[in-house]
């Protein structure tokens, strides 16, 4: 169990957070943790409810680092799981990395992730998460989601958001696509790279739907700010990438289009970080904007603000029920989960990306 000073510091920052409009409730996914160190989780709404899943091990890039996993039943989460490793499918064991969730519609719970060798897996459960298949390896070309959700489209396809880290002679390489699937995540097409990961280095996309059958995709860059680029045709194609006034230190982002349509962008908003090889810490503050039109972005939720310390790798999603699930990384210690009434959020305008001193 955490020591009395930590319980202290979590239970007075979740009492101020609490406070906030529009938080209903802000809780671990399992206390004592399986493993000493945890990262990147992933978050669905299954027939039968939430599931969560992450990478643990003794640290990120160790060979025992699985994919773990629990369900919520019953008001409570499921103690957790091992329910991929590196020893199913390479000899020596590797690591694993980056889970995402997808569950298709009528059809099974999809696990994406990777190796250590940035190989791509999946997995399918056929009972919402409680057994799984043995690993199916990705080729051609296909990563499947390297961070956050795919979405369905109006058509009943599903666009899977990715992308790409390679080295270059000018430096990595950062360059995102999108795989789009037609039968249920069977098979899978390429489309893309959209940038050419030089001018902006950005990877990790998350996708918004506008009217019209217009989506925006935003995410992670090197460049010190997010990224946003918009397809007018669903996806098929893409314009021109940009930068937005939203800072980014170089940490992982997510968002979701809400049914009332407006848009939830949870990430960090402070200032570039140097420390790209090795994550060590500074991902903090982490908080929740809203907008309506995915290019002004108004403040709402700061959900930590701890200096010098790791919130980060959000998932974010809404429920039949019109709440909306959030997921982050603690510390690399724990996976926290938090739910917001998002009819209840109050916002304040951001002006040149400034995030306002009266939401805290």
């Amino acid at each position: 169990m955490k020591n009395l000073l930590t319980i202290l510091l979590t239970s007075l920052t979740a009492i101020s957070f609490a406070e906030q409009p529009g938080v209903i409730k802000s809780e671990f996914i399992f206390d004592p943790a399986p493993h000493p160190q945890c990262h990147s989780s992933t978050l669905v709404e299954t027939p039968a409810g939430l599931v969560a899943a992450w990478f643990g091990g003794t640290r990120e890039g160790n060979p025992d680092v699985g994919i773990w996993l629990s369900r919520h039943q019953d008001g409570v989460w499921t103690p957790p799981v091992e329910v991929a490793n590196g020893a199913e499918t390479e000899d020596p064991r590797v690591n694993c990395l980056n889970p995402v969730l997808f569950q298709v519609p009528k059809g099974p719970l999809l696990l994406f992730y990777k190796t250590g060798k940035w190989w791509a897996y999946k997995k399918e459960s056929k009972d919402n998460g409680a057994t799984w298949s043995k690993p199916e390896r990705l080729y051609n070309g296909l990563f499947g989601p390297v961070k956050n959700k795919p979405v369905l489209l109006a058509d009943g396809s599903i666009l899977s958001p990715t992308s790409v880290e390679i080295p270059s002679p000018q430096g990595r390489s950062w360059r995102v696509h999108f795989e789009r699937s037609t039968n249920g995540g069977k098979s899978w097409e390429y489309i893309g790279p959209v940038n050419d990961g030089h001018e902006i280095q950005a990877i990790q996309p998350s996708i918004l739907f506008h009217p019209g059958n217009r989506l925006q995709a935003l995410g992670r860059t090197q460049q010190g700010k997010l990224f946003e680029i918009w397809s007018e045709d669903g996806g098929m194609s893409w314009g021109k990438m940009s930068l937005m006034d939203l800072p980014n230190n170089n940490s992982g982002t997510d968002a979701v289009t809400l049914k009332d349509g407006r848009h939830l962008l949870i990430y960090n908003h402070t200032g570039n970080r140097t420390d790209i090889d090795r994550p060590s810490g500074f991902r903090s503050p982490l908080n929740l904007a809203v907008s309506k039109d995915g290019k002004k972005w108004e403040a709402a939720l700061v959900l930590e603000t701890e200096p010098k310390k790791e919130f980060s790798y959000p998932a974010i999603i809404q429920t039949g029920d019109g709440l909306v699930h959030i997921t982050y990384t603690w510390k690399r210690e724990f996976i926290k989960h938090v739910v917001v009434d998002p009819a209840k959020l109050e916002t304040q305008p951001m002006v040149d990306g400034q995030w306002p001193d009266s939401v805290k």
